[in-house]
């Protein structure tokens, strides 16, 4: 398989080895479409840079292995067993983590060759060959089986290099030196000197050790404590590495064990194990010996640690929010003198901290709140939001585009205001009247009525919160919702063992009872529309009248997952971006009864570092961090279920924040 095989354009067209080599992020692909689920045995030796597409990603191996399983009807031959699907092995020898073959994330070794990665549970085990999966062998020093032909081949390389080598005068200065430029690039000491283009190891070793001696007090002492974490996902390593850099030490539980290795490689002081948080067995063991449960797993699995917490006696901090199953640990939880502290990231979390900062502050003053509008995103940094949704997936897209379909509700001039489900939400979007520059909108999120009273804000004649998107993801959204492809009904055309679909066929049978020729098919979504042509622009952009392949995985929402998560994923040098905005209005009454009105508005803003964290792991990561050193510090008397909602939990904790640069802008406007 050459290049030319499985490379096209995004937009278009076919493959160009010159255009490609200068901007690979201008193509795309189709390798695990259109060959993958035919090859029984892949050897991948292709180079892979960061820029690159990949030949397979974790989110499409799945698709390729559904798509790829035999007739049932087969019989089974003695001694050859049936196997479950086409596709049996990957030989990497690339050999690039995570690169071409992005499931591929540890090397196997001539003592150990292979592993089973299990595309279902997104692991791989070494040892036992009974596991269904991919065999796979990733040997990052493969020519070594082969020392003869290795050793001939690179001396043949090396040889024509020798003689000027040989004939060089060394006690010449380096740039006085009459070298090959080859050699002369690759040499990075000479005369007991750094060569110029490797000055920079001076630099890095020289902050190296300085960092080191900052952090020498902390990290080389023994621990003061002992946290199990549960989950590695996004915002993970920058909660791990704070608790570590405050001499804690940690124990990642984790259902994909390689990444949780993976994240606290090169960290003192951690550990890791799998584990399967249903199992109550497991999640005790986990727990036992700790101080501190920190879960940054779905909230549903919040109930199953939190009941080993309860047996185990240990503390539990979650950025989620309080579930009425959460809720019902508070007796229990009081019962053992513990604290269950929820809702501790970004939103909810940090949008608590500000929201009650600026209302005890009002009360403590003397004036009243009439009115209190939240909004919050995590978006990508409008340089990257160039997609027809504006918007982009660090994992995976169901619950956003699912939201959208949900109920929601809110209290406005002293009236109730309520969504129904199925997509009423997008139609009472605002256009955000704060920071234009961002061309924001906000929608409706959750039940913000039942915010009034444990905010203490029950005169207020308004309380909104909601989520904020660019202008251009409702107009997507709704063309969407109207053409059915985020319904979560069953479709037989996508059960995994139907025959092979194009989006353009799928969205022909969901738009009509009867058969639309291709050529109709764009006219009748148009006319599905309403003439809309901004809707069917970011249809037709995202792909969804063409002859791209849809995964067969149940629901059209699931097959729309499965495109979004690969098609709007952060690319390498792309960033995020989080916006928090609250703006009160609040009533000052003089000792001359004259009234003044503040509108005050708090804003936070924070981009993600291309080369670090992003914006959303780090405002979520990091606070539950600072949260969870809290609780350990035993700075929250108060035991139960509990919120931000008070100055002993969120006062410190926005100070720590402040210290990280993450604090508001706070403006206000008055009129008398």
């Amino acid at each position: 398989v050459r290049r030319e095989d499985h490379l096209e354009r995004v937009d278009g067209g076919g493959f160009d080895r010159e255009e490609f080599n200068s901007s690979p992020e201008r193509y795309r692909s189709t390798f695990a479409d259109k060959i993958a689920p035919f090859a029984t045995v892949i050897v991948n030796g292709l180079y892979w840079h960061p820029n690159q597409p990949r030949l397979i990603t974790t989110k499409n191996v799945k698709s390729v292995l559904r798509r790829t399983r035999p007739d049932e009807s087969t019989s089974e031959v003695p001694g050859v067993p049936r196997l479950p699907h086409r596709l049996l092995a990957i030989c990497d020898i690339s050999a690039d983590l995570q690169g071409g073959i992005e499931f591929m994330r540890s090397y196997t070794s001539f003592d150990n060759m292979f592993h089973i990665y299990n595309p279902e549970t997104d692991q791989a085990v070494s040892g036992n060959f009974s596991e269904n999966g991919i065999l796979m062998m990733s040997i990052d020093n493969l020519s070594a089986q082969l020392p003869r032909e290795a050793t001939d081949h690179f001396g043949d390389q090396l040889r024509h290099f020798l003689p000027p080598l040989m004939k060089a005068d060394w006690s010449q200065k380096f740039e006085n030196l009459e070298l090959p430029n080859t050699i002369k690039e690759a040499i990075i000491m000479s005369g007991g000197r750094l060569t110029p283009s490797f000055e920079y190891i001076a630099q890095m070793r020289t902050a190296r050790s300085a960092r080191a001696h900052r952090s020498a007090s902390v990290i080389s002492d023994a621990p003061k404590h002992s946290v199990v974490l549960f989950g590695s996902g996004l915002v993970a390593r920058p909660l791990v590495e704070h608790l570590v850099n405050n001499g804690i030490a940690v124990h990642v539980a984790s259902n994909m064990p390689d990444e949780a290795k993976k994240l606290v490689a090169s960290l003192p002081h951690c550990t890791t194990s799998p584990i399967d948080a249903t199992n109550s067995s497991q999640v005790r063991d986990a727990i036992r010996g700790a101080e501190l449960a920190i879960s940054v797993l779905p909230a549903p699995l919040h109930p199953h640690i939190a009941k080993a917490c309860i047996d185990e006696k240990v503390h539990m901090v979650t950025a989620s929010y309080t579930s009425p199953e959460m809720a019902e640990f508070d007796q229990a939880a009081k019962e053992r003198n513990l604290i269950f502290l929820n809702e501790i990231g970004l939103d909810p979390g940090i949008d608590h901290f500000l929201a009650m900062q600026c209302i005890d502050d009002v009360k403590h003053r003397g004036g009243e709140i009439t009115s209190f509008v939240s909004w919050c995103g995590g978006l990508p940094a409008p340089e990257d939001s160039d997609n027809p949704l504006r918007y982009k997936f660090s994992w995976s897209p169901r619950a956003v585009l699912s939201n959208v379909t949900r109920p929601a509700a809110y209290w406005q001039d002293n009236k109730d205001v309520e969504i129904p489900e199925g997509g009423s939400l997008l139609d009472a979007c605002e256009t955000a009247d704060f920071m234009p520059g961002f061309n924001l909108q906000g929608i409706p999120n959750r039940d913000s009525r039942t915010y009034r009273q444990p905010y203490g804000i029950e005169s207020a004649h308004t309380c909104k919160r909601g989520t904020l998107r660019y202008a251009g993801y409702v107009e997507a959204m709704k063309a969407l919702i109207k053409l059915g492809a985020i319904s979560t009904d069953l479709n037989p055309r996508l059960e995994p063992s139907s025959a092979p679909l194009q989006w353009r066929d799928l969205m022909a049978m969901l738009i009509a009872p009867t058969d639309v020729r291709a050529g109709d098919l764009e006219s009748c979504v148009l006319q599905l529309l309403n003439g809309n042509t901004q809707q069917f622009q970011a249809v037709k952009d995202l792909g969804l009248l063409s002859s791209e392949s849809v995964a067969l995985v149940g629901t059209p929402l699931d097959a729309l997952c499965d495109k979004l998560s690969q098609d709007l994923e952060y690319g390498p040098g792309e960033r995020d971006l989080v916006v928090l905005h609250h703006r009160f209005h609040i009533t000052w009454t003089s000792s001359t009864a004259s009234k003044s009105v503040e509108q005050r508005d708090i804003a936070l803003v924070m981009y993600g570092d291309p080369n670090g964290h992003s914006a959303m792991a780090t405002t979520v990561g990091l606070t539950t961090a600072i949260a969870g050193r809290l609780v350990l510090g035993g700075g929250i008397r108060r035991r139960g279920v509990l919120v931000p909602f008070t100055s002993d939990i969120y006062a410190p904790i926005l100070k720590e924040l402040g210290q990280h640069s993450i604090k508001p802008v706070i403006r206000s406007k008055w009129e008398h």
